[in-house]
């Protein structure tokens, strides 16, 4: 886990239906366009399963620094509104996250508390240590492109909360939040601006 509106709300994705023959030069057209990649599927008892991809024209570096500045999450990435680094013994990090979404009377507040690990520029793997998630894991792979002129970032995980809602708000958040975060974290790592303040 990176950040927890990008893994609590993972949404589906319209703009990509390429067929077999197709999909990696369709998909990477779409992602070279500056466009998210997100696709959704049902698994068994509940959970659903989240493939998400995006393009950012930065060195996997510097997206490394993004997706590990987890105490600035809360300054850029919408609906996060809590981002706190708890313990970092430079092998396993905690980290605190909360994230509030609402669409019509509905509003719903989610605390999560998840520990990750990683290869450095290559990997990070998260899971819940508490919160309200009864499934949460997954993971995040960057993958170079051209010699340090841009990274892809695949996202891959479990989720199933552990909290009742519609649905169709479900559907909304997914729909809605998690393509935002994904393109707050590629503004911010193609950003040249100064790093904003713990």
């Amino acid at each position: 886990m990176v950040a927890c509106s990008l893994l609590l709300y993972p949404s589906t994705s319209s703009a990509l239906t390429p067929t077999v023959n197709d999909s990696i030069s369709a998909e990477q057209s779409i992602l070279l366009n500056g466009e998210p990649v997100v696709l959704l599927s049902d698994l068994n008892d509940g959970v659903t399963g989240v493939t998400g991809r995006i393009f950012i024209a930065a060195s996997p570096k510097k997206v490394w620094e993004v997706l590990t500045d987890y105490s600035n999450h809360k300054n850029y990435i919408p609906k996060l509104i809590v981002s706190d680094l708890i313990s970092d013994n430079g092998v396993e990090t905690v980290i605190f996250q909360t994230a509030r979404s609402r669409i019509f009377i509905f509003q719903k507040t989610v605390n999560l508390t998840v520990k990750i690990h990683g290869e450095y520029l290559k990997h990070l793997s998260f899971q819940q240590i508490t919160g309200d998630f009864k499934v949460y894991h997954g993971e995040w792979i960057l993958e170079e492109y051209q010699h340090g002129q841009g990274t892809f970032i695949t996202y891959k995980s479990e989720v199933k909360p552990d909290f009742f809602a519609p649905r169709f708000v479900v559907n909304y958040f997914q729909k809605h939040d998690f393509p935002a975060a994904l393109l707050a974290m590629k503004k911010r790592a193609e950003s040249s601006s100064n790093p904003l303040p713990n």
